[in-house]
Order: C-alpha cells, then structure tokens, then sequence
C-alpha cells in the first residue's frame, strides 16, 4: 500500500476514503479530542496525535506518497465572515511547511467553494506559485458530492499537487455514480422503530438532500443549518430544528428529524463507522466531515498517477 500523513483528520471522512483507495495512514494530526476518539474507535491501528497542526513536524515523513487534510473552512466559508489570510484558522501556510518538510509525492487538500471567490484569487494564485516552487504541479477543481454517489449536493473544493515529473500522470475522476434520494438512503433508519408512514415519507422525500451544515462550534447545538437550509430540508419532510436521539416509532405525526446516523449516511459515511460523544459532538464531526467516497475517487486518481 501506498503511505501517507493526514492533517486536520476530523473524523476520519477524508482517511477513510484514502484506505479504501489503497493508502495506509502512518499517522493523522486532530485537535479536537472527541474526534481523536472517533478514530481510535475505528481504527485502533491508526496513529492518531492529538495535538495541533502548528506544532506537527512532518521531517520524519520525508517522501512520503501522500500528504492530505482538510484545513479549516471558516477562512473562506461564505457563512463566516471570510477574512482569509487574516483568519487564525488559515492553516494553508502550515501545509506549505509541511510541504517542505516531508516532500511527499502528492498532495490532496479539500476546502469550502468558496476558497473560489473572486476575493480570494490572489490567495489562491500566490498558494499555487508557492506549492510549484517546491517543485509541484498543481491542479485545482471543484467536485459536488452528489457525483460520487452521496445524496447531498455538498461543492467542495480539491487541490492535488503532484511531482512535476509524475504530474502528466494525474487525471480527476470522470465517472459519475447516481446519488440515491433522501428517501431511498434513510428509507431503512426512518422505518426500523415501525413507523407507519415511513413508505409516505420515502416517496415525499425524492431529492437530494441540500448541503449538511451544522459542525460549527458557535452553534448552540446540532442543527441542520440556518434558516435557508431549514426550508430545503423541510421540502424534504425533515425537521431541520435539531438531531433527534431516535428514528420516529409507530404512532408519530409531523416531520422527523434526522439522527445521528442519518447525518452519517447523508455525508457517505458507511453505517460501520461510529462516533464518539454525544449527539452534539457527534453531529458536529460529521457536519464537518469530507465524504468517504469523494475522498476516495480522487485518492484512486492519485494513486494511478503513482503506480502508473
């Protein structure tokens, strides 16, 4: 298998992707603890340091195949206030250290869409020049989740920078898996307490779902988004509200909410992986979570340019 380092790992979206497509973790770097836990649950043969990026030196990873991450969205998200450069959470400069440091063969970091902004074109431009005067060829594209198979629209964007002499090598994923509805994904979480209008509910819900929101810390609780997101999912027949603790049983009236598992299942998460803590924790890490099997398409994409 191919070796690689993840920073920013979250609760494991992004690596579970990379194993699927053949990467072994030789260790992945996560501050937040309850999200350490998750993937020590999940995979007790993962090195997992809990700690932060800036204080993670990779000279011990020197070429490496893959370095990857999800750095902070906030900078750029347009649900913040996007300062950029100028937001602490701007952890794009430590992966250019980091970089450096281990020189790995290929690169993978996901942000928001709107890292594309107009407003952050220079950013990206000057990101770009620094990443290819370490002696990488970098490409830049935006992939919506809902081509892979998962039943969410979710736009994120992808930076994969490769060695120039292996770039040529590198092509995106092409192929196009067709999502399953809202419905038909959660036909069987939504029915398996009994509840009667479960069949109802299934034929209402026959979209995509809109962008899973909610991992913040500023929010109060698990919520799927402010008002806008509320209103794509009540167009579903999903009380946006909260996270409920349990599917609705036989005998229940109005719109239920989704579940812990449910959120899992909406971001491509396999119903095996587990989360650590409490419905508002849990939430969250999935709120802020990469979909398996995006990450796991361009992984194999890397991967090909690699062996190839």
């Amino acid at each position: 298998m191919l070796s690689s380092i993840e920073i920013c790992a979250g609760a494991g979206g992004q690596a579970l992707g990379l194993e699927q497509a053949g990467f072994k973790h030789a260790t992945l770097v996560e501050i937040e603890e309850p999200a350490c836990k998750t993937l020590i649950y999940n995979r007790s043969d993962w090195n997992v340091i809990r700690g932060d990026v800036k204080d993670f030196s990779a000279v011990d990873y020197k070429g490496i195949d893959l370095l990857a991450g999800g750095v902070p969205c906030p900078p750029f998200s347009v649900a913040g206030k996007q300062l950029g450069k100028n937001d602490e959470r701007d952890l794009f400069p430590e992966a250019l250290r980091l970089i450096s440091e281990c020189t790995p063969k290929a690169v993978m970091l996901e942000n928001v869409k709107g890292l594309l902004a107009p407003k952050f074109k220079d950013y990206c431009t000057n990101l770009t020049e620094q990443i290819e005067g370490l002696g990488y060829t970098v490409f830049w594209k935006l992939l919506n989740a809902c081509d892979f198979g998962v039943p969410q629209l979710r736009p994120r964007v992808v930076l994969v920078a490769l060695l120039n002499d292996i770039a040529h090598k590198f092509e995106w994923p092409e192929s196009k898996i067709e999502p399953p509805t809202v419905g038909e994904a959660l036909f069987d979480k939504m029915s398996i307490d009994g509840w009667e209008m479960a069949e109802e509910w299934k034929s209402f819900a026959n979209k995509i779902a809109p962008t899973l929101v909610g991992g913040s810390k500023k929010h109060g609780g698990p919520d799927l988004g402010p008002t806008r997101a509320k209103k794509a999912w009540a167009d579903l027949g999903v009380d946006g509200r909260g996270i409920a603790d349990a599917p609705p049983k036989n005998g229940f009236k109005g719109m239920p909410r989704l579940t812990v598992p449910m959120a899992a299942t909406i971001q491509g998460f396999p119903d095996s992986w587990k989360f650590f803590g409490r419905k508002t924790p849990a939430y969250r890490q999935i709120g802020n979570a990469f979909p398996p099997p995006v990450a796991k398409a361009v992984g194999l994409c890397i991967k090909n340019a690699l062996v190839n």
